[in-house]
Parts: structure tokens; C-alpha cells; sequence
């Protein structure tokens, strides 16, 4: 049986939903702009390396602040991370799939627009979903399988004429930009069968229902794709248009909770037998 989900305030949902909208959004189109401007690029490993290290320090902040006291601080470290080898080489597992999905992300956004990648990147809701039916042998119901087809045909529809950004003069790479995201999406996929990426993230998820989370990521690619209208000259054709709208409305659809029929089943059976009792 699942945790009950703690009582929040409608206004702290909204709070996490804004937060989460922004974060996806911001980071898409600044590392866009970072990695399509004219001076000399950083090494994407080094970003990704920093940044990693500042979760750890955040983690380790956020530890020493829930235990009160450098004793039990030192104590709670020997006993979930030294004193636990074989949880931390579980953890090591993930963590180099997290690796070199964050690394795609980069090389994708040097090839690909920003909204092009937003609306693309949520191919990891099927490679989620394939995951989890084939791995922990879990069942999806008819509509998400319809959202995840939808899904999958709107990213068709957006990579069969993408947008193009006139104000981008480097030299990109459209197929190696897809071939990136694909090996990302394939990350994703395994990665969130063991753990939540992202320190926020793990908030959001506690608080919040699939319905916000969809309306979040909806609400990027809408972002990304006004931002990148003004920021890098996108210019929108029909197909990308009639894909992002597929991909948004799958995405919501894929959230919705499933219908309980347990009630409806047995409601049935008791009618037939008060109607055969007549």
C-alpha cells in the first residue's frame, strides 16, 4: 500500500509547480545559449562535474542540518555510507547512467534548438513506462498506452520538419543533436527504475500529484518555445506546432489517475445477481 501523501496548502503546490516550470525551462535555454555562442566552449564534463558537486554539498548541508549535532552527523555517515558498501555501489549504478545522460543533454542542446529538445526529451515517459512493464512487470491502463503512442507521434511530427532558429550562426548537427537525446531518453528510462534525479525534484514528487508534474512539463516546452522565439529566432512551422500540442496533451493524459474498478465490478456482479434472484 502506498504512503499516504502528506497535507499541503494549495499555495505551496503551486509554489513547487512554478519552481519546477522555471528550473526545466531556465536550464534548457541557458545551456542553449551557452552552447551555441560564438566564443570558446566549455568542457560539458566540467559543468556536469560542478554541478554534481554542489548537490553533494547541498546533501551534505542539508544532513548535518536534520541532525542537529557533528556526533550524530559523523555517526549518520559511517552508518549509510561507509558502513553500507553494497548500497553505495547500488547507488554507483544510477549515478553513471545520470552521468552520461547529463553529458547527452549537453552535446543534444549544441545540435538542437531548445524547444526542439523540450518537446523531443519526453520520449522518456514511453522509455519509462517500456521500463517498468518489462522490468517490474507493472501494467499501464489503455489510455496511458494511448498517451505514450501520442506521444511518440508528436516527437515524429516535430523532428519531420524541426523549427529552425535563424539567429543561431554555429554549425550544428541536427542527427547527432536526435542520436544524443535517444542515448539520454535510454538513461532516463533505467535510471528513474532506481532513484529520483534532482534535489528539488524529490520535493516536487513528495508534494505534488502526476497531473501538476504533466502541467509542469507542458508548461517548460510552452517556455522553452516562447524563449526561443525571441531569443534565437525559432521559427514555428505547423508540424512542430501540431507535435508540441500532441506531446502536452499526452503528457497530461498519462498523468490522469487511473479509474479504481474493483467498485464498478463488484456493483455489476450485485446487480446480475439481484437480477437473476428476481
Amino acid at each position: 500500500m502506498a504512503a499516504p501523501r502528506e497535507n499541503v496548502s494549495l499555495l505551496f503546490k503551486l509554489y513547487c509547480l512554478a519552481v519546477m516550470t522555471l528550473v526545466a525551462a531556465a536550464y534548457t535555454i541557458a545551456l542553449r545559449y551557452t552552447r551555441t555562442s560564438d566564443r570558446e566552449l566549455y568542457f560539458s564534463t566540467t559543468a556536469v562535474c560542478i554541478t554534481e558537486v554542489i548537490k553533494l554539498l547541498l546533501s551534505v548541508g542539508i544532513l548535518a542540518k536534520e541532525t542537529g549535532s557533528p556526533g550524530r552527523f559523523k555517526a549518520s555517515l559511517r552508518e549509510n555510507v561507509l558502513g553500507s558498501p553494497k548500497e553505495l555501489m547500488k547507488l554507483s549504478v544510477p549515478s553513471l547512467v545520470y552521468a552520461v545522460q547529463n553529458n547527452m543533454a549537453f552535446l543534444a542542446l549544441s545540435n538542437l534548438d531548445a524547444a526542439v529538445y523540450q518537446v523531443t526529451y519526453q520520449l522518456k515517459i514511453p522509455c519509462t513506462a517500456l521500463c517498468t512493464v518489462l522490468m517490474l512487470n507493472r501494467t499501464l491502463s489503455k489510455l496511458q498506452w494511448i498517451s505514450v503512442f501520442m506521444l511518440c507521434g508528436g516527437v515524429i511530427l516535430v523532428q519531420w520538419e524541426p523549427a529552425q532558429a535563424t539567429k543561431v550562426m554555429v554549425e550544428q548537427n541536427p542527427l547527432l543533436g536526435f542520436g544524443a537525446i535517444a542515448i539520454a531518453v535510454l538513461c532516463s528510462g533505467f535510471a528513474v527504475l532506481a532513484s529520483v534525479g534532482g534535489l528539488y525534484t524529490s520535493v516536487v514528487v513528495k508534494y505534488t500529484d502526476n497531473i501538476m508534474k504533466g502541467f509542469s512539463a507542458a508548461a517548460a516546452i510552452v517556455l522553452s518555445t516562447i524563449a526561443s522565439v525571441m531569443l534565437f529566432g525559432l521559427q514555428i512551422t505547423l508540424t512542430f506546432a501540431l507535435g508540441t500540442l500532441l506531446v502536452c496533451v499526452s503528457i497530461y493524459l498519462y498523468g490522469l489517475p487511473r479509474q479504481d474498478t474493483t467498485s464498478i465490478q463488484q456493483g455489476e456482479i450485485a446487480s446480475k445477481e439481484r437480477v437473476g434472484g428476481v
